[in-house]
């Protein structure tokens, strides 16, 4: 998604820090502190018109860093603006410019209509009844809804309650949209649906931040790409760039009928290799070790050596041009679904 000029900022995120600190009190003893940096120190602008992809594995920082720039959660420190507001200090108007829809919460009414949805969020929306019944006729036509607008949610399949989720966060027509994991748990086709109607809301101009466990999608709808672990910005460019930056690590994978901790270690022993990810392949009933190395052919032959050595049958084995998931792995050491 090349050749976008960035001028005005949807979002902004400046040095923002979040700490939890919980209390335990044990038998006989005074009350323990603890505390835990969920986020610590995180920028980044977003720029009218761009979709801009929040990545990182579980424990980074990314869903509370989603939930502060949401409001639902004030950060430690720091500043979040969308559209110039800050969403600590006016978070009703900064607030009114974003629509989104959140990953694993059940954010629309199973008994109501997809309809009586709609019309509902733009009521509290603010918008009038003749608003919100014109509005929502133009989403669900969208979302090529109409034909079952009038049916309970809960009859819907997982890919039209997606849709309604979406068209939640479409009803306010908010200049922002966050979309935390849209095509979780969809089948392709209804996957690939979504993906087009995040495209066109690009096109209108609009400003979308998108959370994903699908690094294809992340690569093919992205402008631009955060990484995060540890509660920080480890990697922040386009998803070309971010590849480019890959030339001099090679990747290896390799299919085995299975592996363990002694086997990856002993890769990951091997001078020059990075890191080495293990994960399993439903499909093709066996583990596929992902490594990545600093070296040319001789380490090749290394990596196969060790793999032999540990008593492991080669299945398959490829030499690979750097994917997103090669610079995902390379600067976390962990799979994005991990």
């Amino acid at each position: 998604m090349m050749g976008v000029i960035y001028l005005e900022k949807s979002v902004e995120v400046i040095d923002i820090h979040k700490t939890f600190i919980s209390k335990k009190k044990k038998l006989f003893k005074k009350t323990v502190k603890s505390e835990f940096k969920a986020v610590q120190g995180v920028s980044f602008d977003i720029y009218k018109g761009e979709i801009f992809g929040l990545l990182g594995p579980n424990g980074a920082g990314k869903t509370t860093t989603i939930k502060m720039i949401t409001g639902l959660l004030r950060p430690t420190s720091g500043v979040i603006k969308v559209m110039g507001k800050d969403v600590d200090k006016e978070p009703m108007e900064a607030l009114r410019n974003i629509g989104t829809v959140l990953a694993g919460d059940r954010s629309v009414y199973w008994k109501l209509t997809a309809r009586e949805n709609l019309e509902y969020f733009g009521a509290l929306y603010g918008l009038t009844k003749k608003e919100a019944s014109n509005r929502t006729n133009e989403i669900l036509e969208r979302l090529g809804l109409s034909d079952k607008a009038d049916e309970l949610v809960e009859k819907y399949s997982t890919g039209m309650k997606q849709k309604v989720a979406l068209g939640k966060a479409l009803i306010p027509n908010a200049p922002v949209v966050l979309l935390d994991e849209p095509t979780l748990g969809l089948d392709p086709q209804s996957a690939l649906n979504l993906r087009e109607i995040i495209l066109d809301i690009k096109k209108e101009g609009r400003t979308v931040l998108l959370t994903t466990h699908y690094m294809e999608e992340a690569d093919f709808l992205s402008d631009r790409i955060a990484i995060m672990d540890g509660g920080k910005i480890i990697a922040l460019d386009t998803p070309e760039k971010l590849k480019r930056s890959m030339n001099d690590v090679k990747t290896v994978k390799i299919d085995v009928e299975n592996s363990d901790e002694k086997l990856i270690n002993n890769l990951k022993n091997i001078n020059k290799v990075n890191n080495v990810v293990s994960a399993y392949d439903s499909e093709k009933r066996c583990c596929t070790l992902t490594v990545h190395h600093m070296d040319g052919n001789e380490i090749i032959q290394k990596i196969i050596e060790c793999v032999l050595a540990n008593n492991r049958k080669i299945l398959n084995f490829n030499v690979l041009e750097p994917s997103l998931e090669d610079v995902f792995i390379n600067l976390t050491g962990k799979s994005l679904r991990e």
